[in-house]
């Protein structure tokens, strides 16, 4: 494997990649108010671009695991940049509503195709014992990217007088440096020697194998802890400057509820690292135990939420941010680490996809489902029913490592002692 040095510089280069391909998809909601009044579009016109693409994107989630686990890591990587790019660029010349969302939810479809790709380059790179950490890394890309991406179209925005043409396209053309950028920093193929003998050694990618995966106990239970953890970061993404609106009243307005609501992606990150580095320093039972408590844990804060307004926005704050640490943590494991120890390197991008799609469509539910619970029973309600579900993804967390699983991958069992040899 390549000197420590040298790896991290390729995981930063991969971080790099993501967030590029960020940049080619959250430019959109800075579009989209220019979108509004450049072509007379109302909020129901231009949110079906949101959710044709979305819809897309997930498809391309389990459409494209299988198709990158057989062309490889590299191959793909490229592919997804390269077209995410061109589709990208190519949707700053749609002449109407119908070719842009056409063209952006190519794009989306193209680029759900890195994270796989990305996740079978790790294991060329890194002994498996730092996995988990490098995975978490790897995951600081979509929690900051969003950001990123969101803070570098509206720059583009003001500096063009808000073109929505430009908006879409320079992230495009900055997307291709990247892919310029990749293809000359990263390796063309893992370094030669034992590691790569035991590559070389593992099971081969075949179709037809797939389907097995749904035999599998601890498949099935990162599919489910995907489902909902999903479904906890994405209710919150979307819910929580609401919430602190609702349940703190007029006091608060609209900026400073979004700025208290902060805490929750910016101690994700803390939680993704730690978790990331515990993570890889446990034994399966280890693993088990820590998991189920940090669930624990969560859904008994969810549980409380409501109740910390009565102590002060501060204090809620801080339960927002550790929240954020909680759910983001073991979310970064089910896409990472986890997919990636189902089936090896071999299957990891056809099971990280179907991992994540499976967390789009709790995506969907963290919408109008939950919308629909506030209105039955508002937000007390709501984190009752969150924290509910948080304590059945404890459950399943039992049942993620047989009581028989051998060590984490890479972790070399202690060497029995020999037997004396008898002295005559």
């Amino acid at each position: 494997m390549p000197p420590p040095a040298r790896a991290y510089g390729y995981l930063l280069t991969l971080v790099a990649a993501y967030v590029g391909i960020y940049i080619c998809r959250k430019n959109m909601s800075v579009a989209v108010p220019i979108l509004q009044s450049s072509w007379g579009l109302d909020k129901q016109q231009v949110g079906l671009i949101g959710s044709v693409s979305t819809i897309a994107y997930a498809s391309g989630k389990f459409l494209f695991g299988p198709i990158t686990d057989a062309l490889g890591g590299r191959k793909a990587l490229a592919g997804s940049m390269v077209l995410t790019a061109v589709f990208g660029a190519a949707c700053a010349l749609a002449p109407s509503v119908l070719a842009l969302m056409i063209l952006y939810s190519a794009s989306r479809l193209c680029g759900s195709a890195s994270w796989g790709a990305m996740l079978k380059l790790l294991p060329e790179w890194f002994a498996q014992p730092k996995l988990p950490f490098t995975c978490g890394v790897l995951s600081l890309s979509f929690v900051f990217g969003g950001a990123i991406a969101v803070s570098f179209a509206g720059l583009i925005g003001h500096v063009t007088h808000d073109s929505w043409r430009a908006i879409l396209a320079v992230p495009a053309v900055a997307l291709i440096l990247l892919a310029v950028w990749c293809g000359l920093a990263l390796p063309k193929r893992a370094s030669q020697g034992p590691a790569e003998q035991v590559r070389l050694a593992e099971p081969k990618f075949e179709v037809a194998r797939v389907w097995e995966l749904f035999r599998e106990r601890q498949f099935l239970v990162v599919v489910g802890l995907s489902f909902i953890l999903t479904l906890l970061r994405e209710t919150f993404n979307f819910w929580t400057v609401d919430f602190i609106r609702t349940e703190a009243g007029q006091q608060v307005s609209n900026s400073f509820a979004a700025f208290l609501s902060t805490p929750f992606d910016l101690c994700g990150g803390a939680g993704i690292l730690l978790t990331g580095w515990v993570f890889g320093r446990l034994r399966p039972v280890g693993r088990r135990k820590a998991l189920v408590a940090v669930l624990v844990v969560l859904g008994l804060l969810l549980a409380i939420l409501p109740e910390l307004f009565h102590l002060g926005l501060w204090l809620l704050a801080a339960g927002v941010g550790l929240i954020g640490f909680l759910v983001y943590g073991p979310y970064s494991l089910v896409g990472g680490i986890l997919s990636v120890e189902v089936r090896g390197k071999a299957f990891a991008a056809t099971v990280s996809g179907i991992v994540d799609g499976t967390g789009y469509v709790a995506g969907f539910l963290s919408g109008k489902a939950f919308g629909h619970l506030l209105m039955l029973g508002g937000y007390r309600l709501g984190f009752k029913v969150l924290a509910g579900l948080t304590m059945l993804s404890a459950v399943l967390s039992c049942f993620l490592y047989s009581k028989a699983a051998p060590l984490p991958l890479g972790r070399d069992p202690v060497p029995e002692r020999a037997p004396a040899v008898e002295k005559i």
